[in-house]
């Protein structure tokens, strides 16, 4: 048992939650009404949280609601009205109160983006899920088995950007955090009598650390297409070409570049280099309608592409042979100790930790502790098979 168990077993209390019927609801879009109700939620000692965005109707996607949930009440906070939440901030920060979430990491990428939010004391109720090797972890699943509720699917893609709302839409919402408190009570015991707590106790930890925007974008970015890296250096400048002209061209309409034009696109433009409308309506992946729209855009755009200087991959440094063979060397293995235990492989070693430990190659155990100082548990339950099969430079069978 690690020096981290202790403290913190002993605030998850056992928790119950009204019915959905039984619980009021409360819409907050006024500033004094945010302030009222953040008061009330610094006197919880446990809090449902989920977030819904626009990221299939904006070019630059954001929060536009923020779901709370208490024993005792539900809120939803119109985040696209209210011009500062920053009443929320001790919240999240909190440590006294344990925030619920399920599959916490893209609501605390999106939180720290649109607002700077930093986050302690989480539960992730995915997390827990996989921790337990259970094989539907959404959340729709999970609340199915649990309550025995449906969840409508078609509001997963709703523009949560529209106002106003429509009520079946925040119904949906509501759903998302309601019954969050209540399921990390039945997982939380399944989680400690398996033995399996401080497995997941460590992930959630691990959760607010180091929350950072991952959205932001980089003028390297067409060369994640699929197929960039087929093209030769004068078609890679034509696609950094045409890729910039659909990100302007996004922006300028506040639609996601996907639905301004498809990867696909892209590449086909960049390797065929379509100088006229007529070769141009040729691209066998972009529509006539399409093609007629963005055209002399598109156009414009690979004549600059064919004038700029070629572009060539950016290089990254192919490990040495003994890191990659650290590397299969510990995959194989948490592969099989996931399968012993019934949990998928990185449930038992996370891949930055994995790559960590077989970049640094530690040769004795406080060494491999070292590597290891963010994920203790995980060192005393299998550090000393770790260094073993590190030492032994084999696979295990």
């Amino acid at each position: 048992m690690t020096a981290l168990n202790n403290p913190l077993r002993m605030r998850y209390n056992q928790i119950m939650i009204a019915d959905l019927e039984q619980t009021e609801l409360v819409w907050v879009d006024q500033p004094q009404k945010l302030k009222e109700i953040a008061d009330e939620l610094l006197k919880q000692d446990i809090l449902a949280v989920d977030t819904e965005s626009n990221s299939l109707y904006a070019y630059q996607e954001q929060v536009c609601l923020i779901q709370f949930s208490t024993r005792e009440k539900d809120y939803l906070v119109d985040a696209l009205v209210l011009p500062d939440l920053s009443p929320l901030a001790p919240i999240f920060k909190s440590e006294d109160i344990l925030k619920v979430f399920h599959a916490a990491e893209y609501d605390l990428i999106c939180l720290f983006r649109d607002y700077g939010f930093r986050f302690n004391f989480l539960f992730d109720t995915m997390i827990a899920a996989r921790t337990l090797g259970y094989q539907q972890i959404g959340l729709g699943s999970l609340l199915k088995q649990f309550f025995g509720i449906e969840v409508k699917k078609k509001y997963q893609r709703a523009n949560w950007g529209k106002r106003p709302i429509k009520e079946e839409m925040l119904a949906y919402a509501r759903l998302d955090s309601h019954y969050l408190i209540q399921l990390q009570q039945h997982l939380r015991k399944e989680l400690e009598s398996s033995g399996r707590w401080d497995l997941a106790l460590e992930d959630f930890r691990r959760l607010t650390q180091g929350v950072e925007d991952t959205t932001s974008s980089s003028e390297d970015d067409f060369w994640k297409l699929q197929g960039a890296r087929d093209l030769n250096p004068r078609q890679a400048a034509v696609l950094k070409s045409v890729y910039e002209f659909r990100e302007a061209t996004a922006k300028a309409q506040n639609r996601p570049t996907f639905k301004v034009l498809s990867h696909q696109v892209l590449v086909d433009i960049a390797s065929t280099c379509p100088e006229t409308q007529s070769e141009l309506s040729k691209v066998p992946s972009l529509n006539k309608r399409l093609a007629n729209r963005y055209g002399k855009g598109l156009i414009d755009a690979v004549l600059a592409g064919k004038q700029a200087p070629p572009e060539y991959p950016p290089h990254y440094e192919r490990p040495e042979n003994g890191i990659l063979n650290r590397i299969d060397t510990l995959r194989e293995w948490r592969k099989y100790t996931g399968q012993d235990l019934g949990v998928p492989s990185d449930v038992i070693l996370p891949r930055d930790v994995l790559n960590r430990i077989a970049w640094a190659s530690p040769n004795s155990i406080k060494a491999l502790k070292e590597q290891m100082q963010d994920v203790p548990h995980r060192f005393d339950r299998f550090g000393h098979e770790i260094i073993k099969i590190i030492n032994n430079g084999s696979k295990p069978s």
